[in-house]
C-alpha cells in the first residue's frame, strides 16, 4: 500500500525533545515500512526519518509559532497542507498515486483534503486531541464517504460529537520503539526522584504533581518545555525582549506564578526536553512517571514510554489513563492529590517486570501497526463502495498543483 504520511509542519519527525504525535508519526512509519508499504512523509525539512519521499513547505519546524495569534497559526497548518495537496496531484500524475493519506493535522488536515473532491484519495485523520477543542468542526464536519476518522483511546471517541462519532472506524492506541535503554526485567538501581515528562501546563497538572511528590518526601523531576521554549535559558531569553508574545501566554504565566516557586533545584527540579539516551536513562532509572493531568487525557504518549522504560506509573484517573495504567500492577490511579501521595508512598509494591511486559503486549510498534493497516483497509473499502453508489469516475486528481516535489 503506498501511504502519505502527514505529520503537520510543528516539529521534525523524530522530534528532537518534546513531540508525542512526532515519535507517533516516526514509530508508525517505520513499523510500516518495515511491512512492506510505501510510505511518503509530509513533515518539515530538516526531519531525519527514513522514508520513501518528503513533502515539506517548511525547512524547520514551527512550534515556537503556536504562541502567536491565531491568523499565524492557522496559516501556518494551511501552507503546509497546500504541499500535501500538490504531492497528491504530482503522485497521480506520475502513475503513482496514494492508497491512502494518513493525515494527523488538527482540523485543517481533513478539512482541505476533504474539499478534494471524489477523485481524491480516501482520508484516515487521527484525533491526537480531547475533542471539545474545536468541537464546532467536529461536530458538523461531513467526510463524504471519503474521509474517516480514528481516536487515540475509546474514552476519547466516546466524547465526541455523534456526526464525528458516525464516520469514526475505532480507536488505536499510541506505540513507542523499544527502548534499548530500558530496564531490565530484574531489580534496578533506580534514582530516588519519580518524573514528570510532558508540557509544563495547566492541563497536565505540574504544580499538583510537585506539591504531592513535595507532601511525599520524593524528589520530583520535571522534563518538559515551556510554551515551546525548551529549557529556562530559552525561556529566559524569550522573555528578555518586552514585545514577545510569551509575556502573556498563558502557560508562561502558569509556570512563573504556580510551578516555579515550588522549585528548589534539588527536591523539585526542571531539566527541559529531553531526548534520546538522556529520555532514555531519565525514564528507566526514575521511580515513577508522575502524570497528575487535569483534563480528559486522550493518548498519554508520556505512560507507554513510561511503561516501556520499565517504569510504573503514578496518575489521576482522567482520560484514557484508567485504559492503560492497570491500579495496583503497573501504577497507581489517584483522584486528588491525597490519592497522589498516596500512589507515591507505595511505590515498592510495584513491579518493574510488569510495566515491561504490558507494553511489550499492548504498546509495541507491531500492534499499533496492525491494527492501522486494518483500518487503511477499511478506508479504502468504503471510500470505493460510496464512489460506486455515486457513480464517480476513477480518474486520478490532476491540476496546476500537479508538480514533482524533492524526496
Amino acid at each position: 500500500m503506498k501511504i502519505l504520511m502527514d505529520a503537520g509542519p510543528w516539529l521534525p519527525v523524530p522530534p528532537r525533545g518534546y513531540g508525542g504525535l512526532e515519535n507517533v508519526v516516526a514509530t508508525l512509519t517505520t513499523e510500516l515500512r518495515r511491512r512492506g508499504h510505501t510510505v511518503v512523509l509530509a513533515t518539515v525539512g530538516d526531519s531525519e526519518l527514513p522514508a520513501d519521499g518528503r513533502v515539506a513547505s517548511f525547512p524547520t519546524g514551527r512550534f515556537d509559532r503556536l504562541a502567536g495569534p491565531y491568523p499565524e497559526v492557522v496559516g501556518v497548518a494551511h501552507a503546509h497542507e497546500q504541499a500535501v495537496v500538490a504531492a497528491i496531484a504530482a503522485h497521480a500524475a506520475d502513475g503513482g498515486p496514494f492508497d491512502v493519506v494518513h493525515t494527523h493535522v488538527e482540523v485543517v488536515g481533513p478539512a482541505v483534503l476533504g474539499a478534494l473532491g471524489p477523485a481524491a484519495p480516501p482520508v484516515l485523520h487521527t484525533l491526537h486531541w480531547d475533542l471539545h477543542r474545536n468541537a464546532d468542526f467536529y461536530a458538523a464536519f461531513d467526510g463524504g464517504g471519503r474521509v474517516f476518522f480514528a481516536g487515540v483511546s475509546a474514552s476519547q471517541l466516546a466524547r465526541g460529537p455523534e456526526l464525528l462519532r458516525r464516520q469514526a472506524l475505532g480507536a488505536v492506541p499510541l506505540a513507542v520503539p523499544p527502548s534499548p535503554h530500558a530496564a531490565p526485567a530484574g531489580p534496578l538501581e533506580r534514582a530516588p526522584h519519580v518524573v514528570a515528562l510532558g508540557r509544563i501546563t495547566p492541563l497536565k497538572g505540574t504544580a499538583l504533581g510537585v506539591r504531592a511528590a513535595a507532601r511525599a518526601g520524593v524528589p520530583v523531576v520535571l522534563a518538559g518545555p515551556v510554551a515551546g521554549c525548551p529549557d529556562a535559558a530559552a525561556l529566559r531569553a524569550a522573555l528578555a525582549d518586552r514585545a514577545s508574545p510569551l509575556h502573556a501566554n498563558p502557560d508562561v504565566r502558569y509556570f512563573l506564578d504556580e510551578v516555579e516557586p515550588l522549585l528548589d533545584g534539588a527536591r523539585a527540579r526542571w531539566i527541559g526536553s529531553v531526548a534520546g539516551p538522556a529520555k532514555d536513562d531519565l525514564l528507566r532509572t526514575a521511580r515513577a512517571a508522575l502524570v497528575p493531568i487535569q483534563w480528559e487525557e486522550p493518548g498519554a504518549t508520556a505512560v507507554c514510554e513510561a511503561m516501556a522504560a520499565g517504569t510504573p506509573v503514578v496518575a489521576t484517573a482522567r482520560g484514557c489513563l484508567p485504559s492503560l495504567v492497570e491500579h495496583g500492577t503497573t501504577g497507581f490511579l489517584a483522584d486528588d492529590e491525597d490519592g497522589l501521595v498516596d500512589g507515591l508512598l507505595r511505590l515498592d509494591e510495584l513491579d518493574p517486570a510488569a510495566c515491561l511486559a504490558t507494553a511489550r503486549r499492548r504498546f509495541a510498534p507491531a500492534v499499533m501497526a496492525g491494527a492501522y493497516e486494518r483500518l487503511y483497509a477499511e478506508v479504502v473499502r468504503r471510500a470505493g463502495a460510496h464512489r460506486r453508489v455515486l457513480g464517480h469516475a476513477a480518474e486520478p486528481l490532476t491540476g496546476a498543483g500537479a508538480r514533482t516535489l524533492p524526496r
